[in-house]
């Protein structure tokens, strides 16, 4: 057997592998309605998830999903979808939620950052939230699950839109500033949700839940609309912070393109885990990130216009150009209501034989 390096904050079995759905995926075959009382009613909260687990095993129990179905677990978060939201409630903006989709967050149309940490904490979400918990905790006596708590970028686009992009120029260390102050809301908050359930990021991406110990998970889903001199200069210093201070650390990056970061990324010495956008360079990446858990997400959009064949062999390259099964995951994020479930098998048990390779 080859002699492939590991990284001590990275403990799981060889290639572990995960799938999420997207909500019109829980809707047509499980009837689950997104409304508001999806994500904030307990009793609804709890025979939600557990209907989403009886419903993942009736399909692929055979996978090993659907663990949890006997169980009434006080989930706080919804960890079966991947949606970052109630972050960019606290700040001020508007969420509809809808009955076949993740929550729509409306940006807040702010004529500039002025993040007010206490507000945040203070707002109408965040107690409903701790309503939520404490009902939960009255009844169950612990908490599980987490919350999906987006990303620094992300966030402050919500709350001002494109003008972020023209402040970099034109107020930059403001923007600075108002960056660190979205990190510091977004570090209490997470804290505080590990503090009660021991995890951060499930919600983010499933598979870290194959990890030993929680991924400190950050979004940078809107990176791919910065140059990497800007993130160096705006972003990477909030990273670093994390690295030192939560381990494993990582970054979700489900752009196309996270190989254009692969220098910069290198620069942070605790990147313990990266999600790897559909489209990204492998090979680029590993060059770069040697000691990095490198979580390979396929494409939900087009999985189905794959043969099986396909299929087999586009994830075959893909955990091969990795060059280490041990520090390698596969993964398929928001599949849609037309995803077949012969595609899903697929996904598994090319794994599964990619483990005995």
């Amino acid at each position: 057997m080859a002699d492939y390096s590991k990284n001590p904050f990275i403990r799981s079995r060889m290639l572990p592998v995960d799938v999420v759905f997207h909500p019109s995926w829980w809707n047509k075959h499980a009837g689950i309605v997104f409304d508001e009382d999806f994500f904030y009613h307990p009793l609804k909260r709890v025979e939600a998830e557990k209907k989403m687990e009886n419903v993942l095993y009736e399909r692929f129990g055979q996978f090993g999903l659907g663990e949890n179905r006997n169980q009434a677990l006080p989930v706080i978060g919804a960890v079966h979808n991947a949606a970052g939201y109630i972050i960019q409630e606290m700040l001020g903006c508007k969420v509809i939620y809808q009955e076949d989709s993740p929550p729509q967050v409306i940006s807040a149309g702010m004529g500039k950052l002025d993040i007010d940490p206490l507000k945040a904490f203070n707002s109408d979400v965040f107690k409903k939230l701790l309503n939520l918990q404490e009902q939960l905790k009255s009844k169950y006596g612990y908490l599980t699950g987490d919350i999906n708590w987006g990303g620094v970028l992300n966030i402050a686009l919500d709350l001002i839109g494109e003008k972020v992009f023209t402040d970099f120029y034109l107020e930059p260390d403001e923007t600075k500033k108002q960056f660190r102050l979205i990190s510091d809301v977004i570090e209490r908050f997470a804290s505080c949700i590990a503090s009660l359930t021991g995890t951060t990021s499930i919600s983010v991406n499933r598979n870290v839940r194959h990890i030993e110990h929680p991924v400190f998970l950050h979004s940078e889903c809107t990176h791919t609309m910065i140059s990497t001199g800007q993130y160096e200069e705006f972003l990477m210093p909030i990273d670093i912070v994390w690295s030192q201070k939560y381990r494993p650390f990582g970054i979700h990056y489900c752009g196309k393109d996270p190989h254009r970061y692969a220098e910069s990324f290198s620069k942070i010495s605790n990147l313990n885990f990266l999600d790897v956008g559909w489209g990204g360079d492998i090979k680029e990446l590993r060059k770069f990130l040697p000691h990095t858990f490198l979580n390979i997400r396929l494409d939900p959009v087009s999985i189905n216009s794959y043969t099986d064949d396909d299929l087999e062999k586009t994830i075959t390259n893909l955990v091969t150009g990795s060059g280490n099964p041990y520090l390698t995951g596969v993964c398929c994020i928001n599949m849609d209501d037309k995803v077949e479930d012969g595609k899903i098998a697929t996904i598994f048990r090319t794994v599964e034989k990619l483990r005995v390779l």
